[in-house]
């Protein structure tokens, strides 16, 4: 029951952590996209299929949120252009794009198809697999996901977009993420704040990590896809070399939660079991468990890192290159320096909260227990 009426209290803590952060919140009025595109987005369901012939289809469309909402529009979906032929059945979620052109013309276009149920669903089956598992503490960690999100949509993306240093802005926003969070996962004890300790640290240090070796391997953060689109449409003032390495720190921290928050409950186990037990034979024992942490943390890395960028690689696999002149194109070289950087990161970890978590968790206990014995006496 303690270990409950201890997690309740995180979300007070939240909530005020919270108000504040909107207090001082940057006002967001940067956009993102200019204004030259007028579409207007409709979400739509297929009605019927009017006509079809080979990849062309007319479509009878059915507009639930928009302009047009409970109109059905016939659409003609021409997909010889596109490199995927989308045939569509009756009942399908789609985004309508609406656009007026000169002299009152009317353009209607099929965008997308509508996810948005199966991602809810999804994100429902998720939540339920969290509380079944975990129960209480799970509602802890959903909170504390909320809460993150919170923080990297309303302060630190729009801070960035204001123009703010994003590695500097990064690493503030994890400084708020990583409190609120640790605390309301994993309760309010002293460990929890020897991981938040030790977790803030280890970004410090990966912050300059990141700075000094992007600097050194002229990263310009324009090499990927996303942040080209970035660059043509705001007003030119986003750092991108910073964005770079703010997704280097901000990729890091979950894993940093498992890290440090495991090494310093081994300690705690540790002194618990053995109450006279030296500084020296805790670390050492506590970090015999960081290695084995250590060794299955760089094999997740590798596989994450790897699986996430499959397409990317098979790239690669055109024999008629170089591997030199392939680690030299600047979208790879930036994922191999973004991982190397991060596992660096997480592996110093290790060390750090060990330290932190053997000063203070073995003073604290030993101090009571000789009270104790006083009494005795």
């Amino acid at each position: 029951m303690k270990a409950k009426f201890k997690n309740y209290l995180a979300f007070p803590l939240l909530l005020i952590i919270t108000m504040f952060f909107f207090w001082i919140w940057p006002s967001g009025n940067a956009s993102i996209t200019g204004n030259n595109d007028d579409a207007e987005m409709m979400m739509g369901e297929i009605s019927e299929i009017v006509d079809e012939n080979g990849e062309m289809q007319t479509l009878a469309v059915k507009i639930n949120k928009g302009s047009f909402k409970d109109k059905t529009i016939t659409i003609e979906n021409d997909d010889t252009m596109l490199v995927e032929s989308r045939i569509f059945d009756v009942g399908d979620k789609v985004m309508v794009a609406y656009s007026k052109m000169t002299y009152g013309l009317e353009n209607f276009y099929i965008a997308e198809y509508d996810r948005t149920a199966t991602i809810y669903w999804l994100f429902g089956l998720f939540i339920l697999v969290v509380l079944l598992v975990a129960s209480w503490q799970g509602i802890g960690s959903i909170i504390g996901m909320f809460f993150s999100f919170l923080v990297l949509f309303k302060f630190v993306l729009p801070r960035i977009l204001e123009g703010a240093d994003p590695l500097g802005t990064a690493i503030l926003g994890s400084m708020i993420i990583i409190p609120a969070t640790f605390y309301s996962s994993h309760g309010f004890e002293r460990k929890t704040t020897v991981a938040v300790v030790g977790t803030v640290l280890t970004l410090i240090i990966t912050g300059f990590l990141a700075t000094f070796f992007a600097n050194w391997g002229h990263l310009s953060g324009l090499a990927s896809e996303e942040a080209s689109f970035l660059k043509l449409d705001t007003a030119q003032n986003i750092n991108f070399k910073g964005l770079v390495l703010a997704g280097m720190i901000i990729s890091i921290l979950g894993i940093l939660d498992d890290i440090t928050i495991s090494q310093a409950s081994v300690i705690q186990q540790l002194k618990n079991v053995k109450e006279k037990i030296s500084f020296t034979e805790l670390f050492s024992r506590a970090m015999k468990v960081g290695h084995d942490h250590i060794a299955s943390m760089v094999n997740t890395l590798i596989l994450v890192y790897t699986g996430a960028s499959l397409p990317l690689l098979l790239l690669f696999m055109d024999r008629s290159k170089q591997f030199s002149e392939v680690m030299n194109y600047e979208f790879l070289s930036e994922e191999i320096i973004r991982t190397l950087v991060g596992s660096i990161g997480l592996i110093l970890a290790v060390p750090i909260t060990t330290l932190l978590a053997a000063i203070v968790l073995s003073k604290s206990s030993s101090k009571e227990k000789h009270h104790h014995h006083h009494h005795h006496h």
